[in-house]
């Protein structure tokens, strides 16, 4: 069985809803999944959003150190085991959706990791520093790709 992640809030390419958006005080989703491979050290949780108008993409979760054994995240939980890395707006935890309002639906895209070991990055590590520390470790993702429009 091939990792896969799904939200019980919101089925892939459809809109995330109001609140989980920053306007609505940034609670994360719900977060199901399963096909975790053998081998796993360690979950990686990564989501940004490629439609922001930055260069790049604006990072709104970067999760690392999840239990391979979890199966799954409750609205708005923060695992005693895990570590959040910086946001888009350079502090740790979940940001919401909250893109420019006029600007067309924006595209977030979820992806999670499962990793041969666990990384040691620094405190509160960038999306782009997680991200190095795991090349050469994926084992498999999965991706789940919600949308948001104000």
């Amino acid at each position: 069985m091939a990792l896969a992640l799904h939200s019980p809030a919101f089925a892939d390419g459809s809109p995330i809803p109001q609140a989980y958006s920053h306007d609505s005080g940034d609670v994360s989703p719900p977060l199901v999944w399963d096909g975790v491979p053998d081998g796993t050290g360690e979950l990686l949780l990564l989501v940004d959003d490629p439609d922001a108008p930055i260069r790049g993409s604006f990072v709104h979760w970067v999760m690392f150190g999840l239990d391979p054994a979890r199966r799954g995240l409750a609205e708005g939980e923060d695992p005693a085991e895990a570590s959040s890395g910086a946001n888009g707006f350079g502090t740790p935890g979940y940001l919401g959706p909250a893109p420019p309002p006029g600007d067309p639906t924006h595209h977030y895209v979820f992806r999670l990791l499962a990793l041969d070991q666990a990384i040691q990055p620094r405190e509160h590590p960038s999306y782009a520093e997680v991200a190095a520390a795991a090349e050469g470790h994926v084992l498999a993702e999965a991706r789940l790709i919600g949308t948001y429009q104000r």
